[in-house]
């Protein structure tokens, strides 16, 4: 029994490395006979969950090969908001296999730590185009590094409540990435205005920009918004306390393809600089200026 079973395990081995046999000896045949670079991976595991995946992988070994082979060729994880038991192990194993990622959500994982994001990074850093790290509150900086300097296809990057994020992290996204096309770092109180005013004369692809509630937005950022990121589609400066008419008169003279502008709690900006933005929803403004003036 043992040599047979040998043997059905050097058959299914053989047939994930896209070998040839339509059927394994003695005329048995299961799941992982069917070809795994054709059918299997592209057609059936891109479909199935992490949890299914490691199901399988509890199965038999070539289980397990079968789990790691579809790990390696996903495009996409999505973890956000996932604290579940073990989790952390898991992401372990996740990290090891996983090398062709170009989707990585990480959102609100408080078990993500340097020592476990940095081993996943190395092994994805030149296809990742889309970065969330929102409220990913237990790594630092040190995790941004590899981001910044060596993923050089990334369009996307959420760094949402991340209080770790320094304006010298600032400064080095700035020197090495330029083709960003949607930035969040709303929440983000350590970042100074002298960084922010750089950062957006150089970004200036950028066509969703999350700035809420970040106390170091002024006018003269957002008129460098205005005047350097001509494709804003969207904006979010609520919470902007320091923004006023005078800024976002930058943004309706210079953003035309400006779509939606988020101004919840901005105080100082009225109608007078909303009404000039025939392109944006102005009802929808009006009634969100509406309610920031009404009495709570």
């Amino acid at each position: 029994m043992c040599a047979l079973h040998i043997e059905e395990e050097a058959h299914l081995a053989a047939m994930g490395n896209g070998l040839v046999q339509l059927r394994p000896p003695h005329g048995e045949v299961n799941l992982f006979d069917i070809s795994w670079e054709d059918v299997l991976i592209p057609y059936v595991a891109s479909h199935l969950s992490l949890k299914d995946l490691f199901n399988l992988r509890c199965c038999s070994t070539t289980g397990q090969r079968f789990m790691e082979d579809a790990l390696a060729k996903r495009q996409e994880l999505v973890l956000s908001g996932n604290n579940s038991k073990n989790i952390a192990q898991c992401f372990k194993v996740v990290a090891r296999c996983c090398q062709r990622l170009e989707q990585l959500h990480l959102a609100r994982c408080k078990w993500l730590t340097d020592r476990l994001l940095l081993p996943l990074l190395k092994n994805n850093k030149e296809r990742l185009s889309s970065v969330n790290l929102n409220e990913c509150v237990n790594i630092t900086a040190l995790s941004l590094q590899p981001i910044i300097v060596e993923c050089k296809q990334l369009r996307v990057l959420k760094l949402s409540k991340c209080h770790w994020l320094t304006t010298g992290a600032v400064d080095a996204l700035t020197l090495h990435q330029s083709k960003l096309v949607e930035f969040d770092i709303s929440n983000c109180g350590a970042i100074g205005e002298r960084c922010l005013n750089i950062f957006f004369r150089k970004l200036n692809k950028l066509t969703i920009l999350s700035l809420a509630n970040t106390p170091s937005v002024t006018d003269q950022v957002v008129i460098q918004i205005g005047f350097h990121c001509r494709e804003l589609e969207h904006l979010n400066l609520i919470g902007c306390t320091a923004v006023s008419d005078f800024g976002v008169h930058a943004l309706s003279v210079q953003c035309t393809s400006l779509q939606s502008l988020l101004v919840q709690r901005c105080h100082r900006i009225t109608e007078r600089s909303l009404a000039p933005l025939p392109h944006v929803n102005k009802k929808q403004l009006r009634s969100r200026q509406s309610k920031q003036s009404s009495p709570t």
